[in-house]
């Protein structure tokens, strides 16, 4: 599983850096994955400090960091 979810945040890095922001919806319905693996691969990169992750409504809006 760890695997997978790697694979999927790589999926999700390539997703951020063609459009720099999106919400959880949007990037997983783009790539074509299940939801909760997203969410999974998104605190991945949200530990790592790769990405911003805001709560809008009922959805969250992911934007990737910039690098300084």
């Amino acid at each position: 599983m760890i695997t997978e979810i790697g694979i999927v945040a790589g999926e999700v890095w390539q997703y951020l850096e063609k459009y720099n922001e999106a919400t959880l919806s949007q990037i997983a319905n783009a790539i074509k994955r299940e939801r909760n693996l997203v969410m999974l691969s998104l605190g991945w990169l949200g530990r790592e400090g790769h990405i911003l992750i805001v709560k809008e409504g009922d959805d969250y809006k992911i934007t990737l960091r910039k690098k300084e």
